[in-house]
């Protein structure tokens, strides 16, 4: 499987709200870097933050999908629920690195739209 459709994959766990699912491609080690925001170090953390931000499953609109090397580069929209219920629309740029088949590193460019 190439690190896109590991991705893709992935990203469609989380939109049916399978967060276990997408956490089975991270590694242990997995780093999320929300730029300007926050740094998440490790699946515990990644877990953490999902069941806080995660209310519901998000919906997301990939526009493109880059690949290179070690690299996949994810662009588009995400609308996720605030904790007040209503319906935020952000865009997004996900800088994804993969070692062995996992995702071991995120740098998240997020903005909300």
């Amino acid at each position: 499987m190439s690190n896109k459709e590991i991705l893709e994959k992935a990203n469609l766990a989380i939109t049916k709200g399978d967060y276990e699912g997408f956490l089975a491609f991270c590694a242990d080690d997995t780093k999320w870097t929300f730029v300007g925001e926050q740094i998440l170090q490790g699946k515990e953390e990644v877990r953490q933050y999902m069941a806080t931000i995660y209310i519901e499953p998000p919906k997301f609109r990939v526009e493109k999908l880059i690949g290179e090397g070690d690299f996949v580069t994810a662009v588009g929209k995400i609308s996720m629920k605030n904790k007040g219920g209503k319906i935020i629309d952000y865009s997004y740029c996900d800088v994804w690195r993969f070692h062995n088949g996992k995702m071991i590193e995120l740098e998240a460019f997020v903005i909300e739209s």
